[in-house]
């Protein structure tokens, strides 16, 4: 940047206006303004000296406040001023018509009317525009314009090089008889250069006009604060009269000095706390009866030493009448009553009184009371359960560290296992410790003859021992567990030498507290002996082990509920073809009955599943037998239960489901994804009335179809599709899992770890028959048609290499093709599948059954069937939506 050749001096200015001094504040004190107060307050009173001094700190804070007020108004116009000559100085600088204006022939033509305008709108004394030359271009007086100006010396030096470098500069103008704030803008063309200055400035009078300006506001606000504070004090000193009585120091204290000494004389313990939990007083008797120390006043009384309780009392803000409260071996009558109501600081009044000789009746009210309420929370809390281990736990848990310090309870060897006590020794078993760290409950024993336990058992009453003095045994209680006559165990109680010991009182407590366990433990081994006899008898009549089918993989889980055995059941039935059946259902109820119900459903579902019927024929006949059933029991009714019925074809990879009631199965494809598919839905078994409908899915090879009951999916406190959403994300798998792997992933869960109803679950992973293990022909319905069904099917088990069945099998097409083409409709077809066993497959158009039947000596035909009875080794019908197909299966030799 080019440096301006001089620098761009103010505009001379004439006289600057002189703008007077700010007018001091005044000193003069303020005294009170009301008459009465002079007349009532005299130096002699402590009320007065207290008037005088707070008089005086105000004025000395309203005078620091009103010259602290006017530096700052000060500050504030200066500071308002720069920014104003900044930016009028910037505006006009950077204006587009400046440069060109620069240029001209006569710059102060054009310039100097919009400098004025420019003045004038704004307010400030002065807008000088200089060229390189420093001569001034425009000014407020039209005879400087034209004329160079030189700066004072600190402007050459310290503004000048700012200029130079383009910086816009404001600073304080210093000269005899003028002072102004100036902000000079250098200008420059777009290339860089320097064309002249531009310089604003305001005088220092016009900044003290503005000040002064401000100062009757703030003499009148000063003085408004006087008067305020003047009266404010009067009224404190006023009171303060009233609570001292217009005494002086001399006579306050000898009032103190009696007032102490009456204070110290009682034989009633006083004490003063302050809203800070600090102590203000105390007198001789209140530190006798706490155990205060010398110094205990101003002290906080947490730091008293002073045990938790007494510094609660003592700290907390809530009054207290007649109240007892034990410090150490002392009992104290506590009166607690808020200072602050009555004229006097926050905080709190205590007065004490030594209750010591109501001491021992106040214990026994206490132990009664004590008594009382643990007998009532013995009743709350044992027996919530049936189950014997948590009730004896609960007996513990209520008595442990409250009556005793250690608890343990033995059962009766048989009782755990839900069996009736015998009569005779008993061996008991440990069930519960309580109060013995690191201990375990474990182990069985018989009582000795003649312990406090065998004294227990053969009396049937609570037996007392160890009560020597205190510091040298334990006192021991041992109550038994008895009812109905009958002593299920035992419950005992300690405590440690150095506690109190139990007396006939607690003796009475213990039995009735043992007492009333005993009669939830009997209700437990109850249930623990009818849950264990359904769950065995649940167990029995579920399948033990699942037949190894063709083409299909098999696993299930079965979980019973832990709150009682439910009638949760599951099948896996082989049908003729290779086919499966996979059942799942759920009996209404729980325990025996339902066991039973489950049983009998399972061996009727099997027996109609060996007629081979459709499944949607299954569940009706099914139904049937569930109405007939309730119709000849009152006692348990089993209507409302559910099954769903599934028959998976290896052939064809179709499976056939109908449900009753039932959830519908989840479908897991080979690539991991889930779906539930859905199928044809039935009201539940027994309700009658409606017709059972069946779905076909065709299901991908290595697919899993996944068949559970309800409570796999359903709780209490859990939504049926909230249950649904959190299966099939364990079942989504990737694919990668078997059966298996699969029933251990959702037995993991927390679903069927916290279930309330039984669980059945059953996984099925398909597969297909091979196409090589297949032969099937269309027949001609025509007799002449036997033949060449018999060649074909020769050559197809050469192929098979079953040459030594060709014979026999040749004998029963014959047969059965026969009388499709004599007796049935056509059109007639043969199928073979081959796997562990040969199945020959004759189907025809006609729904009439043929029967086997014993031919006379002297008939000529009416043996085909019977044949083919005793060349297969099994042989049956099956009815299909376009007719029947007769079936026959021969096992196969291994090579």
């Amino acid at each position: 940047m080019v440096l301006l050749k001089s620098p761009p001096p103010p505009a001379p200015p004439g006289p600057p206006a002189r703008i007077p001094a700010p007018a001091r504040a005044s000193r003069t004190a303020g005294r009170p303004g009301r008459s009465g107060a002079r007349g009532l307050l005299t130096v002699r009173s402590l009320a007065g000296r207290a008037l005088l001094i707070e008089l005086a700190i105000m004025l000395l804070l309203v005078t620091a406040a009103l010259t602290a007020m006017v530096l700052q108004a000060r500050s504030s116009t200066v500071s308002d001023a720069r920014r104003v000559t900044r930016g009028v100085a910037e505006s006009f600088a950077h204006s587009p018509g400046l440069i060109p204006a620069l240029d001209s022939a006569v710059p102060s033509a054009v310039l100097q009317p919009e400098a004025e305008a420019v003045r004038q709108a704004t307010g400030v004394d002065s807008v000088v525009v200089l060229n390189t030359a420093s001569v001034q271009l425009t000014s407020p007086y039209p005879a400087y314009v034209g004329h160079p100006y030189q700066p004072p010396a600190y402007v050459l030096s310290e503004v000048l090089p700012q200029l130079r470098a383009g910086h816009t500069v404001t600073f304080d103008l210093d000269e005899p008889g003028f002072r102004s704030i100036v902000t000079a803008v250098p200008v420059f063309t777009p290339d860089g250069t320097p064309k002249g200055v531009v310089a604003v400035n305001i005088t220092v009078g016009r900044v003290n006009s503005l000040v002064g300006s401000h100062l009757p506001v703030l003499l009148g606000g000063a003085a408004a604060a006087v008067a305020l504070a003047a009266v404010v004090t009067v009224l404190a000193s006023r009171r303060l009269l009233r609570q001292t009585r217009g005494l002086g120091p001399r006579e306050l204290a000898r009032m103190y000095e009696h007032h102490d000494a009456v204070l110290h004389a009682v034989r009633e313990g006083v004490l003063i706390i302050g809203e800070d939990a600090t102590v203000i007083l105390a007198n001789d008797e209140a530190r006798r009866l706490l155990g205060l120390p010398e110094d205990a006043e101003q002290r906080p009384v947490g730091e008293l030493g002073l045990d938790p309780q007494t510094v609660a009392l003592l700290i907390s803000a809530e009054a207290v009448t007649d109240g007892i409260h034990r410090a150490g071996d002392r009992l104290l009558a506590v009166n607690k009553r808020p200072t602050a109501p009555y004229g006097g600081r926050p905080g709190t009044v205590l007065t004490l009184r030594d209750s010591t000789e109501l001491h021992e009746l106040t214990s026994r009210v206490e132990d009664a009371g004590r008594r009382r309420q643990l007998l009532y929370e013995a009743g709350l809390r044992i027996g919530r359960s049936l189950d014997m281990n948590r009730t004896c736990e609960e007996l513990a848990d209520v008595a442990a560290g409250r009556f005793a310090d250690v608890v343990a309870v033995d059962l009766v060897a048989g009782v755990t296992l839900g069996e009736e006590p015998e009569p005779g020794p008993q061996v008991l078993r440990r069930t519960v410790l309580r109060g013995v760290h690191g201990a375990v409950a474990s182990g069985s024993f018989t009582p000795a003859k003649g312990s406090p336990q065998a004294r227990a058992l053969e009396s049937g009453r609570a037996v007392l021992t160890g009560g020597g003095p205190a510091g040298r045994r334990a006192s021991a209680l041992v109550a038994p567990l008895r009812v109905h006559g009958r002593v299920l165990g035992l419950v005992e109680f300690r405590r440690r030498p150095a506690g109190a010991q139990f007396d006939a009182d607690d003796l009475l407590l213990a039995e009735e507290m043992a007492a009333r366990a005993a009669v939830s433990i009997d209700n437990a081994r109850r249930y623990a002996r009818e849950h264990g006899t359904a769950a065995a008898l649940q167990r029995s009549l579920l399948p033990q082990v699942v037949p190894e089918q063709t083409a299909l993989e098999v696993a299930y889980r079965y979980q019973p509920a832990s709150a009682g055995v439910g009638g949760d059941w599951f099948d896996v039935i082989s049908l003729p073809g290779l086919r499966t059946a996979l059942v799942v259902g759920d009996v209404v109820g729980h325990g025996i009955n339902a066991a039973v119900a489950m049983g009998r459903l399972r061996t009727a579902i099997r027996t109609f599943a060996a007629l081979d019927l459709p499944p949607d024929e299954v569940l009706e006949r099914l139904d049937e037998l569930v109405s007939q059933t309730d119709e000849e029991c009152d006692a348990f009714k089993i209507t409302g239960s559910t099954c769903a019925y599934a028959v998976y074809d290896p052939v064809t990879g179709i499976c056939t489901i109908a449900r009753a009631g039932h959830l519908g199965p989840a479908l897991v494809h080979p690539d991991g994804t889930v779906e539930y598919p859905g199928t044809a839905l039935a009201p539940p078994l027994g309700v009658g009335g409606h017709p059972f409908g069946t779905t076909e899915l065709k299901i991908e090879e290595g697919s899993r179809l996944v068949l559970f009951t309800d409570g796999l999916v359903e709780s209490r406190g859990r939504d049926i599709d909230q249950g649904l959403d959190q299966l099939a994300a364990v079942l989504a798998d990737g694919g990668h899992r078997s059966p298996e792997e699969t029933c251990q992933a959702v037995a993991r869960t927390a679903q069927v770890a916290r279930a309330t109803d039984d669980v059945a679950l059953l996984v099925a992973r398909t597969g297909r028959l091979a196409p090589d293990q297949v032969a099937e022909w269309d027949v001609r319905v025509d007799p002449s048609a036997v033949a060449e069904v018999r060649s074909a099917a020769a050559r197809r088990l050469a192929e098979w290499g079953l040459d030594d069945i060709v014979f026999t099998t040749e004998l029963i097409l014959s047969e059965l093709v026969t009388n499709a083409i004599r007796y049935g409709a056509s059109p007639v077809r043969v199928r073979l599948l081959r796997d562990t066993s040969l199945i020959c497959e004759v189907s025809d158009g006609s729904s009439t059954a043929p029967h086997l039947r014993w031919a006379a000596t002297t008939d000529e035909g009416g043996r085909g069937l019977f044949l083919v009875a005793q060349l297969a080794h099994r042989w049956g019908t099956r009815y299909t939506p376009d007719g029947k197909v007769i079936w026959c299966e021969q096992p196969l030799t291994e090579d």
